[in-house]
């Protein structure tokens, strides 16, 4: 905040999503965040920010799009929800935010030793959790839509990629003003088995008990409370809501 209050037109950020998470709740929460350019040189777990904008995950073509790139005007995320204390809290996301099964697996990636990388982090945190994990009796509102059973997961994407790596939402844009809200239901171990593997490909969508929806929010809620995650991040629980804050960032991508 130092730096944009000075007069800094461009503001680089050097880590992860959780980093960029963090530069972007001090920056929308103070009304800055239009104020600079936010540049990213990747270093941490995930990575899924600069994948959803196209943004290189090497340092020399990091540092290329922020000398050379040019700004792209992006949506965030603004989320209220139960912190673990149970009070009221609330926060932004710059890529995505979830509900259930993401919620579990972010606490379970960032508790576990990250050596081998985010993509094999998270799918080792998956395939660990899903095996224990029960679907809970979920409602999901999204506009005039709403979507009500045993339901594994809703993430509600303003970038495509998420988790390390995982094309959730092909289709998502982080700057038409909507999330696309990718409701898993109550799938089986052999679902799993089967369609996990097309997740990195986004050929997932297929599933008969997969649907993506899109609004500019989306409410959730559950028979138990279920973590929540916002960048990779594990702050609280449902009940939950998750808008999009439209135009809200300023961020370098390439040119």
């Amino acid at each position: 905040m130092v730096a944009v209050e000075g007069g800094a037109e461009v503001l680089v950020v050097v880590g992860g999503d959780g980093s960029v998470h963090e530069t972007v709740n001090g920056l929308v929460a103070a009304g800055r965040s239009l104020d600079a350019e936010l540049a990213v040189f990747p270093r941490g777990t995930g990575k899924d920010f600069v994948r959803s904008l196209r943004i290189p995950k090497d340092l020399g073509g990091a540092i290329e799009v922020a000398r050379n790139g040019h700004a792209r005007t992006i949506d965030v995320g603004h989320a209220r929800f139960h912190a673990c204390d149970g009070s009221a809290a609330e926060a932004y996301f710059a890529n995505f935010a979830g509900a259930g099964i993401s919620g579990a697996i972010a606490r379970r990636a960032n508790a576990s030793s990250k050596a081998a990388g985010g993509r094999v982090s998270f799918l080792w945190a998956t395939v660990a959790v899903f095996a224990r994990w029960q679907s809970a009796s979920v409602t999901a509102t999204i506009g005039e839509t709403r979507r009500s059973g045993q339901v594994f997961e809703v993430l509600a994407m303003n970038g495509d990629y998420a988790a390390g790596g995982m094309w959730v939402t092909p289709d998502a844009v982080p700057d038409d003003g909507l999330l696309d809200v990718l409701v898993i239901g109550d799938v089986t171990k052999a679902d799993f088995v089967r369609t996990f593997p097309k997740i990195y490909r986004g050929r997932h969508l297929s599933h008969p008990k997969i649907d993506v929806l899109r609004g500019a929010a989306v409410e959730v809620d559950a028979d138990r409370p279920l973590p929540i995650v916002l960048d990779g991040e594990q702050p609280g629980t449902t009940p939950a809501r998750f808008e999009i804050v439209q135009g809200a960032l300023k961020v370098r991508v390439p040119a």
